[in-house]
């Protein structure tokens, strides 16, 4: 609701209660109420005749309209402005669990290259990427992010993918290697020949993704609107019989007996319009969105941010859960996991070597063994250095050769040493060309990753994904130490939203829904195209946090099975509020039509059923 909405409907309500306990002459108590009631429902009776204009007649606004006009008619001003005034009320509710899905992801666009710096012949310009052709030379110096598609054609420097694949790690590039757009060159210069049009490039796919998946998302239909449909129309024929066939029977000798005495038409009348008060769906419209809301502040308590009613009751059919991976079933940080000696030398002293081998080096890895050491290294200790592109590093400490790398490495010095089929990188350490042992780098599997996912299975949701941009291995031994059997590895962003839209076309039934959990800017896509999009708030990107449905702001995957049971209390909440509301008003519709029913009952029927279902729908809070 906008502030104006807001301003207004504060307003009708100090006019209503104005009209309600001042003692004022009839007259003015009138003109107070009438002004009230359209204050607060201008817009509601206005969407009522402009349905009716445009052929859609029977909706929750024309019912309100008609049963509130007929309080009126029949002298009951507090009741007709109390029915709208709770329904604003429910409005204003709604629009507070929904407004935090309206935002844009603009984040997103910070990926977006501003400029290209293109080779002409031994000048660079700075242009628009949009007037860069394939076959091109451009420049891309380091901090710059990288504006096409092409494959490097001199310089060697570490870049940052985080953007396209999530993975912390910089990867290493050099001549003959191809570059994506979006990248950030974090160290040399390069120089890049581009394949393809900025339109076509990678960065570019990404942002039309985005704006793509939000259009195939299609908002689930309220509840309410499906039920006026039928309703709505029910009770107003049904109003309308009732003012009319009495009349009709009791002139007819045959169906006089039926009657205990002669009844006016205006006595029917008041009759159908006590019949159109207590069939008013007050209660319905205002304890469904209570309830969900309920169930939303509820979850609000907890950390998990849910951006709107029909994401809360989705939960409740999650069928399939895709994980990303880092950054969300693992902490997204490289650190030293084992040390192994398999020689004379211990874990300590394996790692002090590394750790002196890897003194110059800027690489991640290198940086999370000289973390792991966390002691000062005398650098006189170090009398030669010598980086291998590719391999690792050999140095000469205090007249001992020290090799220290990947197992190419080894095997380049023909160095005979273990194979280890490991999850995460292993560095091979050899004194003096004798393998002593291997430290394994790896990102770190969140503490309660397990058992979440264990609490998800044993709610019910047996199948369980992992989708990441790491490598078949890394991506196999993930799953296998978190029991999922199901995993896609070495996907950018336009793959994991194929594999989501592949597994939505595969369901079986559109009331199972597919959730895709994920933390960084690259996640946004798929975020927005799967059902459900759940992101990791506390340190997920804002792209991320901005396209998803629910946000868990703790980063805590524990607080996922948590809002799944939230959910599924809370459909059982507003399911009791239906069923209790229909039911109430199924019997009061009977006793009205029948005449035993005064305005006391018709308001007991709506107004005090709607405050039993609202007192119901907060027990959800204490949850």
């Amino acid at each position: 609701m906008t502030k104006q909405t807001v301003i207004n409907l504060i307003i009708g309500i100090v006019a209503y209660l104005i009209a309600l306990f001042l003692n004022l002459q009839f007259e003015v108590r009138f003109f107070i109420f009438l002004l009230s009631y359209f204050i607060i429902a201008r817009d509601i009776v206005l969407n009522a005749a402009r349905n009716v204009v445009r052929g859609r007649v029977f909706d929750e606004n024309f019912l309100l309209t008609v049963a509130t006009v007929g309080a009126f008619a029949i002298g009951q001003f507090p009741e007709a402005v109390a029915v709208m005034l709770f329904f604003k009320i429910g409005e204003l509710l709604q629009e507070a669990a929904l407004e935090h899905s309206r935002r844009s992801i603009e984040s997103l666009l910070r990926i977006r290259p501003d400029y290209a710096n293109l080779k002409v012949k031994d000048t660079i310009k700075r242009v628009d990427p949009n007037n860069i052709n394939p076959g091109d030379i451009i420049v891309v110096k380091p901090g710059e992010k990288v504006p096409l598609d092409g494959i490097v054609q001199d310089g060697v420097s570490l870049v940052d993918t985080s953007t396209l694949t999530g993975e912390s790690v910089p990867r290493k590039i050099g001549p003959g290697d191809r570059i994506l757009s979006g990248m950030i060159n974090r160290s040399g210069l390069l120089t890049v020949q581009t394949t393809k049009r900025f339109s076509e490039s990678t960065v570019s796919r990404i942002l039309d993704l985005v704006e793509n998946a939000r259009i195939k998302k299609a908002p689930t239909e309220k509840f309410i609107t499906k039920f006026a449909k039928y309703y709505t129309p029910a009770v107003v024929i049904g109003a309308v019989l009732l003012a009319t066939v009495p009349v009709l029977l009791y002139n007819i000798p045959a169906f006089k007996p039926l009657f205990h005495h002669p009844e006016t038409f205006s006595e029917w009348i008041y009759k159908a319009l006590i019949f159109l008060v207590i069939s008013c769906p007050c209660a319905l419209v205002i304890s469904i969105p209570l309830g969900f809301f309920g169930g939303i502040g509820s979850a609000s308590r907890r950390g998990i941010l849910v951006k709107g009613s029909n994401y809360l009751e989705g939960l409740n059919n999650l069928h399939t859960i895709v994980w990303d991976k880092t950054g969300t079933l693992t902490k997204g940080v490289f650190r030293v996991t084992k040390i192994v000696s398999v020689g004379n030398l211990s874990r300590d002293e394996l790692l002090r070597l590394a750790a002196e081998a890897e003194v110059h080096s800027n690489h991640p890895i290198a940086q999370s063994i000289i973390e792991s050491y966390n002691k000062e290294i005398d650098e006189k200790r170090i009398e030669s250095y010598e980086e291998i592109s590719g391999f690792g590093i050999k140095a000469r400490v205090e007249g001992h050769n020290i090799m220290i790398g990947s197992d190419k490495l080894l095997h380049k010095e023909n160095i005979e040493h273990n194979t280890c089929n490991v999850e995460g990188t292993v560095v091979h350490i050899a004194v003096d060309r004798k393998y002593e042992g291997y430290i394994i780098i790896a990102d770190e599997i969140k503490a309660d990753a397990l058992e979440s996912i264990q609490q998800l299975k044993a709610l019910g949701i047996r199948r369980q994904i992992i989708f990441t941009g790491d490598s078949q291995d890394v991506a196999k031994a993930v799953a296998g130490r978190l029991d999922l059997e199901e995993y896609f590895s070495e996907l950018l962003p336009q793959d994991k939203v194929a594999k989501i839209e592949e597994l939505i076309k595969r369901k079986k039934s559109q009331k199972e829904l597919i959730a895709f959990v994920g933390d960084g800017i690259n996640d946004a896509p798929v975020l927005i195209r799967s059902d459900i999009g759940i992101a990791m708030g506390a340190l997920g990107s804002d792209a991320a946090i901005e396209a998803a449905d629910i946000v868990l702001m703790t980063d805590e995957l524990k607080r996922l099975p948590e809002a799944v049971k939230i959910a599924r209390k809370t459909r059982n909440i507003v399911g009791q509020n239906i069923g209790f509301a229909l039911g109430i008003k199924g019997i009061f519709l009977i006793i009205g039509a029948a005449g035993m029913a005064t305005m006391w009952e018709a308001v007991f029927a709506d107004a005090g059923v709607a405050l039993l279902a609202i007192l119901n729908s907060a027990r959800i809070l204490r949850y």
